[in-house]
């Protein structure tokens, strides 16, 4: 039994609204068990017997697009990997006026543009550092959305195989009870 975590992409934004009991009852309609969300930004826990991420990944964007009525798209990882993506995490996550991210993308070429920007940025405002298939960026919280990488990563063609999360929001996935 694997446990993933399941991170969407735009719900509960832009008027694409999901209760966080019917996102749950999704997962465990596809035969997922100990499913649990965390926060009501699109992070779901749950277990699997299933070893195909690929095909997990594409059942439950298939699922999320029938069911919710529009294009999903999810980063999924184990949380295997998801611990190591956080302890990797190369700058100070709590350093004081600063935001500590990962970026998680589904394809290696597009994270690869978007580290291919990083020496463009200015290291007043924002970092990021190319990881194991993920970027690690620190922003400036007066800057926050407005920076150069975040209007970046929020480009229409991102959309599909990219999504930002806060380290806190990993840690609290991380440190999630099984549900039950």
């Amino acid at each position: 039994m694997t446990r993933f975590a399941a991170l969407l992409r735009g719900i509960n934004v832009n008027g694409i609204t999901i209760a966080m009991n019917d996102l749950r009852g999704t997962f465990e309609g596809l035969g997922h068990t100990g499913a649990r969300t965390v926060l009501a930004s699109g992070n779901v826990l749950f277990d699997t017997d299933r070893t195909d991420a690929a095909a997990i990944k594409a059942q439950i964007e298939r699922a999320l697009s029938d069911t919710f009525g529009y294009q999903a798209w999810i980063v999924l990882i184990d949380t295997g990997s998801l611990a190591r993506v956080v302890r990797d995490y190369p700058f100070d996550p709590g350093r004081e006026g600063w935001h500590p991210y990962v970026v998680f993308g589904t394809a290696p070429a597009v994270l690869g543009e978007l580290a291919a920007e990083a020496p463009g940025l200015d290291p007043a405002i924002e970092r990021v550092v190319a990881g194991d298939g993920v970027l690690y960026w620190q922003v400036l919280r007066s800057v926050g959305i407005t920076s150069p990488f975040s209007r970046m990563t929020g480009k229409a063609r991102y959309r599909s195989t990219t999504t930002t999360r806060n380290l806190r929001t990993l840690d609290k996935l991380l440190g999630a009870p099984p549900a039950g």
